[in-house]
């Protein structure tokens, strides 16, 4: 973990440049570094975006480029993927970075690195605490994929909270954001094959 000499509060996270490419989430004023992305998992994420631009402004779908800040203690995430509204290309900032002040983007889709239980930080990162924290900002369609359960699982926020459901296999991804969307779990998780 990088320590700074202070806890740093969301705009001074904003202003942090350690002179590097490194980026960095936010979590109770300090800085954790964000792991790169497996080819699989970065491809998977590509593959989706070339599917989901099919039904809107290709400028909207953004993979492993979007930074997201979430309620709670100065936190933010770097979501592998998010389908934004038009409102989010009107602000400029140094980096694409999407605030409390702002709308929740559309889709928000997290692609799970391996993991060896369901205690892994990997595995409770997807599945736990970014589903309370998409939750709480009001994101309406939150999906995990998981190559290694061979599982996705789309979140949907009704009445204020998330409604899950699974498709594996041949099943067809029922998604409220894209509902001309004509794809498998199946073909979503061999994306990367």
């Amino acid at each position: 973990m990088t320590h700074t000499p202070v806890k740093l509060n969301f705009e001074q996270y904003l202003e942090y440049d350690d002179g590097t490419d490194n980026r960095y989430e936010l979590f109770d004023g300090e800085l954790r570094p964000v792991p790169s992305e497996s080819e699989e998992n970065g491809w998977i994420a590509v593959w989706l975006m070339y599917q989901l631009a099919k039904f809107v402004n290709p400028r909207l779908v953004r993979p492993h480029e979007g930074e997201l800040q979430v309620i709670g203690k100065p936190l933010n995430r770097f979501p592998d993927l998010v389908v934004i509204g038009n409102e989010h290309l009107t602000r400029p900032r140094k980096r694409f970075i999407i605030t409390l002040d702002m709308p929740p983007p559309r889709l928000v889709v997290e692609i799970v690195s391996p993991y060896r239980s369901q205690k892994d930080e990997n595995y409770q990162r997807d599945y736990i605490d970014k589903v309370h924290q998409y939750e709480k900002r009001g994101i309406p369609e939150y999906w995990i994929v998981d190559p290694q359960a061979q599982l996705v699982t789309v979140l949907l926020l009704v009445n204020g909270k998330y409604q899950s459901t699974k498709f594996t296999g041949s099943q067809q991804i029922v998604s409220r954001t894209f509902p001309e969307l004509k794809l498998t779990a199946a073909q979503v998780l061999s994306a990367s094959n």
